[in-house]
């Protein structure tokens, strides 16, 4: 899908959330996002792999895997041009843009061929975007069609808190509805069905009592 072919009332919605919010996300995000770092140690990127995040935000995810796998090369896709003006930023002060690559598209319906040159990827990463993503399950299947042989599509979000109190819960849940954010209660049976529509292996934990979820799906050779 092109630029010009984004749909343009989630990318307008996007871009009027993230405008301002953009320039302290960092800042205030990594209080709450939590096991970023930890789905990111988990990448395992083989020596000279390809890596692409799905909704790469304001790049912070994907310029600390970057320096974490330095013989690798990544690319980052989003569907917010006021995102990706922050994540090049983020790149470039960094001194990675000779490794990374981002372009804007949407995560449910993307060309990988034609946004990066590149069509299979051997890691696929998506770190708290399936919560803002309407019609999250096509990122899920996209992200899987993108994969090399033997390559895994790891994702990190929210979870449905089943371990903690109900009231915060509820304070939780009211403040992410600020941002258009909403828990995706089916993420892990998404996930589960696909890597076995896919023959794949499938691996679930829940962290910090179900506040956060991680799952990775691994493809046969």
């Amino acid at each position: 899908m092109s630029t010009t072919e984004l749909p343009a009332s989630h990318a307008e919605l996007m871009d009027g959330v993230y405008r301002w919010q953009r320039h302290i996300y960092d800042l205030t995000r990594k209080y709450y996002l939590l096991g970023r770092d930890r789905l990111i140690d988990g990448l395992d990127v083989p020596q000279g792999g390809t890596v692409l995040e799905l909704g790469c935000g304001t790049g912070r995810n994907i310029a600390l895997a970057a320096r974490r796998y330095p013989q690798a090369r990544f690319f980052g896709l989003d569907i917010s041009a006021e995102m990706l003006e922050t994540a090049n930023a983020a790149v470039a002060r960094e001194g990675l843009s000779g490794k990374v690559s981002l372009a804007r598209g949407d995560a449910t319906d993307f060309d990988a061929k034609a946004l990066f040159g590149i069509e299979r990827f051997d890691r696929v990463f998506v770190s708290y975007s399936l919560s803002m993503i309407p019609g999250w399950e096509k990122t899920v299947s996209a992200a899987l069609a993108a994969l090399a042989p033997g390559g895994s599509l790891h994702v990190v979000d929210f979870g449905q808190q089943e371990g903690l109190p109900r009231w915060f819960r509820a304070l939780l849940r009211g403040w992410l509805r600020k941002f258009h954010v909403t828990p995706r209660a089916s993420l892990r049976d998404v996930l589960e069905s696909e890597s076995q529509r896919t023959s794949a292996t499938f691996r679930f934990r829940t962290l910090c009592r179900g506040y956060a979820w991680l799952g990775v799906i691994k493809i046969a050779y």
